[in-house]
């Protein structure tokens, strides 16, 4: 059976979500589909309880709010959501549009596609501690998905970047204990918020240790009992822990996104920023996904680049209209009514 929308939107991250908006406002179905369970992307999935302060109109938004914010917003324009679902192929049609056909067999057919696909697949860089598979979930975890899991615990948080940094000021009051460790003295993060844990440190709130870097796990069942670590000479320290929270960053994968038939340059897919277009015609990418001279990978700048697509992929699904520029404050909530002349 083929579902048949106007555009076929691959990703249900902020930027996606606000593509369906933006493609809503000019008369436009969507289809959404994206791996993950749910809305969200690797905002709701790794991030969904720390704040981020650059949403126009919003001193801070968690990501888990801003999620839903998004989903709300879209809604009027009923999406057809495909969760759970990755794509494998986007075949030409004669007339012009695309075949979407996805892993769990489902067909979509749509004039134009829009890749929000993020950094692409995505998964945490592991350390390669033996055995650490057996605690993930339970004792090791690489993102905070709820800050009240690690009350009155003890805590390792290992890594050297902002989040290491972010995380270990904002489970400091509630954790048990918090221990930093990191392979070097120097920390990658922003210096007002280094010298906030290093005042934390000073006035015995939480430990730093450097330069460590872990060594093995001790525990059994999923149950983490402590975390060894080793100086630079390979001397073992024994830290007590409950929980290990290792922040080494996410590895990306944008390969199934190169097999459809798009430019992949430097990470990212190449599109002309005038209309976000993609090396082929009919298919367009937002968000961090996209590259182009200049680009800031914000969610911001994203939600720009969504609206500038839609625009250009409204050509394309309403070949023998014209479009006449409308804000929102005229064209309101109008449903899926064709807004052209």
């Amino acid at each position: 059976m083929t579902t048949r929308r106007d555009v076929c939107i691959i990703g249900a991250g902020p930027v996606g979500l606000f593509t369906v908006f933006a493609c809503g406002q000019l008369g436009m179905r969507c289809a959404v589909i994206d791996a993950l369970p749910e809305a969200g992307g690797q905002c709701a999935a790794l991030y969904p309880e720390k704040p981020i302060y650059d949403i126009p109109t919003r001193s801070a938004i968690t990501g888990g709010d801003l999620i839903a914010a998004l989903v709300e917003q879209a809604a009027p324009y009923d999406p057809d959501y495909r969760y759970g679902d990755t794509v494998r192929t986007i075949e030409d049609e004669p007339d012009g549009g695309f075949t979407v056909r996805t892993a769990a067999g489902a067909t979509i057919a749509a004039r134009a596609v829009i890749v929000a696909a993020g950094g692409g697949a995505f998964g945490p860089n592991r350390p390669p501690l033996p055995g650490i598979r057996d605690y993930e979930g339970t004792s090791v975890h690489y993102h905070v998905a709820r800050k009240e899991a690690f009350r009155g615990k003890r805590v390792v948080i290992a890594g050297g970047g902002d989040s290491a940094i972010d995380w270990a000021l904002d489970l400091a009051p509630l954790a048990g204990r918090i221990t930093l460790v990191h392979r070097r003295d120097r920390f990658r993060a922003i210096p007002e918020n280094v010298a906030k844990v290093r005042d934390l440190a000073a006035h015995g709130a939480l430990d730093i240790l450097t330069p460590f870097q872990l060594s093995a796990l001790e525990g059994e069942g999923g149950v983490l009992r402590a975390v060894v670590l080793a100086d630079e000479d390979g001397n073992p320290r024994r830290v007590e822990a409950d929980m290990l929270l290792a922040l080494f960053g996410i590895a990306s994968d944008l390969s199934a996104v190169g097999s459809w038939g798009v430019a992949v340059e430097h990470g990212t897919v190449t599109v002309a920023p005038a209309t976000m277009e993609t090396s082929r015609a009919g298919i367009f990418a937002v968000g961090d996904v996209a590259g182009y001279p200049g680009k800031l990978k914000l969610i911001l700048q994203g939600f720009s680049e969504a609206a500038v697509a839609a625009h250009a992929a409204y050509h394309r699904v309403f070949p023998d209209r014209a479009l006449h520029f409308q804000h929102s404050t005229s064209r309101g909530r109008p449903g899926l009514s064709p807004v052209a002349a």
